[in-house]
């Protein structure tokens, strides 16, 4: 389950990205995670770890500040030992959203791993600040992250690399840039490890905004696929030697465009 609420409090909202979310014209994610934050009343913490180019804490920082937010500042940490920084644990303290941002999830996993800033936002979340991440940050987000994979439709015994999350959701695994780089093949693959895990592939520019409910609308403009195994028949990959392709039986694949509606713990998907 997502973290727990805490003394009643409604946990905050989880905000996967599929990565390449619209800054310009219609940044309607950014824009509704400045509006979950509290607009001019917001205070975002950006934790750019994940890419390694120097501007992106300021990028985020400069766009969210046009988008509305009233205050916005980010922790540059980029070796485990500035996730032990004092300071930065309590600059997230007063937070009201935290936003990851992209690059390469194993720097995230690696660096913020079991580390107080890690912990910090776990309990943040559960006691009600939002946690938005995009592309490596939506991944980062369930406890099994999807680290890389094969490309293509059908998976296969090897198809899929993972490594632990910061487990803020538990009953998902994340992929992002779902359709644009074809990643259906180690989607699947995850999914078939164990049917107690729902797929949940993010097209860019698209985002699951899920509630204290676990229950997400799709936001963006494209499409979020949904493979639920809940009722899998079979799957060979038990047996399966290194690089066979799997058999999978009776699989449930759901298409969500925007609006659309997902129920995690149901497994329930709703139109408009």
């Amino acid at each position: 389950m997502p973290s727990p609420d805490v003394d009643g409090q409604q946990r905050g909202y989880v905000i996967p990205i599929g990565g390449a979310e619209e800054k310009v014209n219609n940044p309607e994610i950014l824009s509704r995670f400045v509006a979950l934050c509290g607009s001019a009343d917001a205070d975002i913490c950006i934790v750019p770890t994940a890419s390694q180019l120097e501007d992106t804490g300021e990028r985020y920082q400069k766009l969210f500040t046009e988008l509305g937010a009233g205050k916005t500042h980010f922790l540059p940490i980029s070796e485990r030992s500035d996730a032990q920084n004092e300071d930065y644990l309590a600059q997230l303290e007063t937070c009201t959203g935290v936003f990851i941002t992209g690059g390469n999830q194993l720097r995230l996993s690696t660096i913020l791993g079991g580390t107080p800033i890690a912990t910090a936002i776990r309990r943040l979340n559960a006691k009600g600040v939002h946690i938005a991440g995009t592309s490596a940050g939506a991944a980062i987000v369930s406890q099994h992250m999807i680290t890389g994979g094969n490309t293509g439709i059908v998976p296969t015994e090897d198809g899929v690399s993972l490594a632990p999350g910061m487990g803020l959701i538990n009953t998902i695994v994340v992929d992002q840039h779902f359709n644009e780089r074809n990643r259906l093949s180690r989607l699947l693959s995850a999914v078939s490890y164990n049917p107690f895990l729902i797929g949940i592939g993010l097209d860019e520019d698209t985002a699951a905004f899920i509630d204290e409910n676990n229950e997400f609308t799709v936001v963006g403009s494209g499409a979020i696929t949904i493979i639920d195994p809940s009722d899998i028949e079979y799957s060979s990959m038990a047996e399966a030697r290194t690089g066979d392709a799997l058999t999978l039986l009776n699989l449930k694949v759901h298409i969500l465009a925007a609006g659309s509606r997902y129920n995690i713990s149901d497994r329930q998907g709703f139109t408009k």
